[in-house]
């Protein structure tokens, strides 16, 4: 078949031999994959990657001294099954699925691995225990985004919402989009969120922000504010005695969608009381923020990273009913050739928000 390797840190278009099914398994044909920030992340910051996958006591961390076929958020169809695997779904059925293999040697991450390939080639291999049918009449390419909308549904549930809640959404890039688009499905209003890109703010409020804030010209945190000002018939917020305001507010939960290096202690500092603050971005440098303003503030930090086979599955059936639109968040189709060079337009915001790989 024909692939994307990566090999250390560039991108190479080859040809590999075909993957085999093993029991349990299901040989797909790759329809189409996104690029994500974290295939990004791969191959600008491999090592670093590496080394704090390897600290952390992950198993069966990606060689990169090896080939790498990267691609997780990928949409394919179905043409075989590995020996004695039921055949639940037929030859040329529409699926995606959770990105991870159960193997003898343990769990693999389908895209991050040297024994399986990921979406960036022809076929995968994939467990067919989380294979999931595409419902009839959804784009099979646009089924591809259901993992990363899943990835802000899970980061959403993080949060745990109450109905006064008002939330902040701090980078509109992919992973914001995904948690604002979770943000509407749940019901929270109004979504305040807050991006330099004007490309990002406009995509922000396509698929469900009240209030889009160019962090340049207003601060965020303001903007929030005036959005979360509780209405007479409403509880009033409790005052801190440290951060005392003016105006009862309702309470605050803040997702940060950027992970670069002082984002967290920008939201600690700005956030108001009692705040809950989820970190959806993936920072991979050193970070640093003062205690004192969150103990001042009784702020709560939660961190977000992955999703559950069950919010993949609510994930692919909201995207298939209409629920979330993700059409619009696709602004590039590329094959194989193209996509060494579009990892280098995805480092502008102001270019590209999903491409998919259509092998």
């Amino acid at each position: 078949m024909r692939a994307v390797v990566m090999r250390g840190s560039s991108l190479t278009v080859d040809t590999l031999p075909d993957p085999e099914p093993g029991p349990g398994e299901v040989l797909v044909r790759t329809v189409a994959c996104g690029i994500c920030g974290s295939d990004l992340h791969a191959a600008q910051h491999g090592p670093a990657l590496v080394a704090s996958m390897q600290e952390m006591g992950a198993r069966n961390v990606m060689d990169l001294s090896r080939d790498v076929v990267m691609g997780h958020e990928f949409a394919g169809e179905v043409v075989d099954y590995g020996p004695g695997t039921e055949r639940r779904l037929a030859a040329g059925t529409p699926v995606c699925g959770v990105p991870l293999l159960p193997r003898s040697q343990g769990i693999l991450s389908v895209g991050f691995s040297n024994e399986v390939p990921g979406g960036y080639g022809e076929l995968m291999v994939l467990a067919s225990d989380l294979l999931l049918p595409i419902p009839n009449g959804f784009p099979t390419e646009l089924a591809a985004l259901t993992e990363p909308m899943a990835v802000g549904l899970h980061a959403v549930g993080l949060g745990d919402l109450a109905p006064r809640d008002v939330p902040l959404v701090i980078g509109c890039g992919p992973v914001g989009l995904a948690v604002i688009a979770a943000l509407k499905l749940r019901g929270a209003s109004p979504i305040v969120a807050a991006d330099f890109s004007a490309v990002r703010r406009a995509q922000a409020a396509a698929v469900g922000a009240d209030v889009v804030v160019d962090p340049a010209a207003t601060s965020p945190y303001a903007s929030w504010a005036e959005a979360a000002v509780a209405g007479s018939d409403e509880e009033a917020a409790v005052q801190n005695l440290l951060t005392p305001t003016d105006t009862p507010l309702r309470p605050a939960v803040v997702f940060e969608c950027v992970g670069v290096p002082g984002v967290i202690d920008q939201i600690v500092r700005g956030a108001p009381s009692y705040a809950r603050i989820v970190v959806v971005g993936v920072c991979m440098e050193q970070d640093a923020f003062r205690p004192v303003f969150a103990l001042g503030k009784e702020l709560s930090l939660r961190f977000a990273f992955y999703y559950t086979a069950e919010e993949y599955a609510e994930t692919l059936g909201a995207l298939a009913e209409g629920r979330i639109d993700v059409g619009p968040l696709v602004t590039g189709r590329i094959g194989l050739a193209g996509v060494p060079g579009a990892f280098a337009e995805l480092a502008n915001p102001e270019h590209h928000v999903k491409i998919l790989v259509k092998p």
